[in-house]
């Protein structure tokens, strides 16, 4: 493509990085420490995806694991951080580093120059453009909600963000789906007063998936009635007074379906990552789940040039390997690639900090 302007760029730097969640700030932080010049680009506000927790959930890792850039999370009660506490965490990172964020202002397009790329972005005050030699896309995999498309799903009483157990107080509450999210929901809703029961495709709730500290919880009140646990069934409708469940069991004693009463439906269906910009960049994405083709010794995608990082990575996981804890490393290896060292050998990031075990996902 014909070279723009230099004068047609708001500015220019070496590095861009798109996304300003946990692992998009430890990449900035190790930039900034190497003293190599960058950007920095969220559509929303830093930490997005974990603001919109519900209120006072704790994080399944570790304190020290979801640490970032070398710098200890204080816990006043040593135990795991709740979201809010990792967000003012982030912040005072932000605060300490002075890092400098265009938050709300989302990335619209990426492409390639003959010698770098030009990213436009597309903020309140109209569109920009910038130019830089690197990119890496730190855009996270819960972009959406994963939705099952049946008729119902958009009515006012029906949610896939769980946002605060105090909502369903002496209300009759659907959770659909087997994992942590919505066992933890269907637990602290009860605890919080509501009458809850909970549908599962299948028969029962895998121990490998769901976390040791919750399992037994919900297994335990499943025996005594408290939580009504409807197996091997998948909503196909919604009305505002019921929820109709079909059986996937062969010869169940209700029939082909099961009407559910409720006053409320949380769909845990978990989530989908956008891979909109790795697309316009030319990114090639691999599989069911159109995950970016990347070099794992580097993690530069087929576009020489463009990097991805953190749990974009797996674009939309169906069985969640990739987190906070285990993609520290990515930041380590980007690094290692535009510097020709690793992060601890400038003097950026502690080997700790990314010397973890981790099961990589390799796309391909």
């Amino acid at each position: 493509m014909r070279e723009p302007n230099s004068n047609q760029f708001t500015a220019s730097a070496q590095v861009i990085i798109v996304g300003a969640g946990p692992i998009g700030l430890e990449l900035a932080a190790t930039l900034k420490r190497a003293k190599i010049d960058y950007l920095h680009f969220d559509a929303r506000q830093i930490g997005y995806t974990i603001s919109w927790w519900p209120r006072n959930t704790r994080f399944f890792s570790t304190t020290e694991r979801i640490e970032i850039a070398g710098i200890p999370a204080p816990s006043t009660t040593q135990g795991r951080l709740t979201g809010e506490e990792y967000l003012a965490y982030l912040r005072s990172i932000i605060e300490q580093l002075d890092l400098q964020i265009h938050t709300y202002e989302p990335v619209t397009d990426i492409q390639r120059l003959e010698s770098g790329f030009q990213v436009k972005t597309n903020p309140l005050s109209g569109e920009r453009r910038y130019r830089c030699q690197n990119v890496v896309l730190a855009t996270g995999d819960m972009h959406a909600p994963n939705k099952l498309g049946i008729p119902g799903e958009d009515l006012p009483h029906v949610s896939h963000y769980f946002r605060d157990p105090h909502d369903y107080f002496r209300k009759r509450l659907l959770v659909v789906g087997g994992r942590n999210s919505a066992v933890e929901a269907a637990l602290r809703c009860w605890r919080a007063g509501s009458q809850v029961a909970i549908s599962y495709r299948k028969a029962e709730f895998d121990s490998k998936i769901v976390k040791h500290f919750l399992l037994p919880d919900l297994l335990a009140q499943i025996e005594q009635g408290t939580i009504a646990f409807l197996p091997q069934t998948i909503p196909v409708e919604v009305t505002p007074e019921h929820t109709i469940l079909e059986c996937l069991e062969e010869g169940h004693p209700n029939g082909e379906f099961i009407v559910q009463p409720m006053d409320f439906v949380l769909l845990a269906t978990g989530f989908v990552a956008d891979m909109s910009l790795f697309q316009r960049a030319g990114v090639n994405l691999l599989g069911d789940e159109c995950a970016p083709e990347y070099n794992p010794e580097n993690m530069e995608t087929n576009v020489p040039g463009l990097y991805v990082a953190g749990t974009a990575v797996a674009s939309s996981q169906k069985r969640y390997k990739l987190f906070i804890e285990n993609s520290h490393v990515h930041v380590a290896k980007i690094m290692a690639s535009l510097t020709g060292q690793w992060p601890d050998k400038i003097g950026t990031i502690p080997a700790r900090q990314y010397d973890l075990p981790t099961e990589e996902i390799q796309a391909n």
